[in-house]
């Protein structure tokens, strides 16, 4: 026997009602946004006032001394913020030095201490080992020439990149996280007289502490490709999708373009 037209629209309604909505996949955990966006702040107070502290002596040294009566090893074409250093220009930018180091200096210790919480819960909780480390079919050059060549063709993200890196990702995080940023913090704490007398080592390995100087301003700008590159790449791969990823800890809903 047939059922009555008015049963089927209300069988088609309830339906509808019990549908499941479109989930959302979860992608980032609520310590990881919160350090990624204090690291992301203290670096930003790191490369301003960086800047202020380069143009008060535009000029590089390598060994343990340097002064504008020595040859310096390179020198950055700018007018700096004394008078007292040659730089061939006729007047002087001006001098920001006191509240710049202040501002470095206090920066650098967020910097440090967020990255610490970072680390200690990152090996603790395995997300490392889960989402940094390249999964086993990763781990081969072909692999990595594959995602190399589908960035170059400008080719679509993979459906799986929605709730996980790729092992391009993956490795320059890896590279960021445990080479360029610890380097980064240890070039800078050189430079600072009470560390060298603490740990003459350190400074020695690295050449002095003029030497120290000039690394530090190298991967400081390291550090800032890959921030441009990061943030390119964020635009390019979904900007809407992967902010919210990062704001709210979920990734792109069902169906969702990342």
């Amino acid at each position: 026997m047939a059922r009555p037209r008015g049963t089927c629209a209300i069988l088609r309604a309830m339906a509808t009602t019990v549908a499941p909505a479109a989930t959302r996949t979860p992608r980032h955990a609520a310590l990881v946004r919160v350090t990624h966006w204090i690291a992301a702040a203290a670096f930003l107070a790191l490369l301003i006032t960086g800047f202020e502290l380069v143009i008060s002596h535009p000029r590089f040294y390598w060994g343990e001394t340097g002064n504008v009566n020595m040859k310096p090893l390179f020198r950055i074409p700018i007018p700096a913020s004394r008078d007292t250093v040659p730089t061939g220009y006729k007047y002087v930018m001006p001098d920001q030095n006191g509240w710049s180091r202040y501002l470095h200096f206090e920066a650098a210790w967020v910097l440090v201490l967020t990255g610490l919480v970072y680390g200690i819960w990152g090996f603790a909780s395995g997300h490392f080992r889960k989402n940094l480390w390249p999964e086993r079919q990763d781990q081969r050059l072909s692999a990595i020439w594959t995602r190399i060549a589908r960035y170059l063709r400008r080719a679509p993200p993979d459906a799986s990149e929605s709730s996980t890196y790729n092992v391009l990702q993956r490795l320059a995080y890896l590279a960021v996280i445990f080479v360029l940023i610890p380097l980064t913090i240890l070039t800078g704490l050189a430079l600072s007289p009470s560390f060298n007398s603490a740990v003459p080592e350190i400074v020695d390995g690295f050449g002095g502490r003029q030497s120290a100087r000039t690394l530090h301003f190298f991967l400081s700008w390291a550090l800032l490709f890959f921030l441009i590159a990061h943030v390119t790449m964020v635009a390019v791969s979904g900007f809407r999708v992967r902010m919210r990823a990062m704001i709210t800890g979920r990734g792109a809903r069902t169906g969702e373009r990342a």
